[in-house]
């Protein structure tokens, strides 16, 4: 049976930074290892057909130099792709452009690690309000579609039901250890402690509509 919690916890975070043309930027990385082949995830995340089955509707051409939009969220352009292992692409959402890449990476003949950066210029009054949680929460979310997805069993989280899930118990407890795991990312990147905890229990407040202590 599917448990959120013990999908919260066998994802891995790491918060760093990058140097871009424009300046220092932010990089959140989330990855977990799947039971499943390298051409099946590259599938899983790259094909139209599939994506909205764990993530959200995608609509534009998934290809080189091709621009996508995720239903009622970010869209962009695919600036890289080498399958079936790694694929780059603006993320474009609210009027600002991030850049997410995604790596595969096979581990055995059946399982295959996923990981994902999402690369963001953040000013220090926003990073310091909200912290890596901001983005990090969603892609817990995500990655948590897709462990559904990929496990077969009909259990666990399918999008069409994840309006009512986020506002269950389950759902705000999964979110919520989701934040408190990146505010401790941010702690093992040399973020103040308590800092990093007062950012992710304002991010808690945010995806949950708790208010922050």
């Amino acid at each position: 049976m599917f448990d959120a919690t013990e999908q919260i916890n066998a994802v891995q975070r790491k918060v760093g930074s990058r140097t871009l043309e424009a300046g220092e930027a932010r990089v959140s990385t989330i990855s977990q290892t799947y039971q499943a082949t390298l051409d099946d995830l590259w599938d899983a995340c790259t094909n139209a057909e599939r994506i909205p089955r764990w993530f959200l509707p995608i609509s534009g051409d998934l290809r080189l130099h091709g621009t996508y939009q995720l239903e009622g969220n970010a869209g962009g352009t695919v600036q890289s792709c080498d399958p079936p292992h790694r694929f780059t692409a603006t993320w474009e959402f609210g009027g600002e452009v991030s850049w997410i890449e995604v790596r595969l990476t096979p581990v055995d003949d059946e399982r295959t690690r996923f990981e994902l950066d999402h690369i963001a210029h953040v000013d220090q009054d926003r990073w310091a309000q909200f912290g890596p949680g901001a983005v990090g929460v969603g892609w817990d979310l995500g990655l948590l579609g897709l462990a559904t997805h990929l496990s077969g069993d009909g259990s666990g989280v399918r999008p069409e039901d994840s309006a009512e899930w986020v506002a269950s118990d389950e759902g705000r407890r999964a979110m919520e250890l989701s934040s408190r795991l990146w505010g401790e990312a941010s702690i093992a990147a040399g973020t103040d402690p308590d800092e990093a905890r007062a950012a992710a229990e304002r991010t808690t407040a945010f995806y949950t509509g708790a208010p922050a202590t």
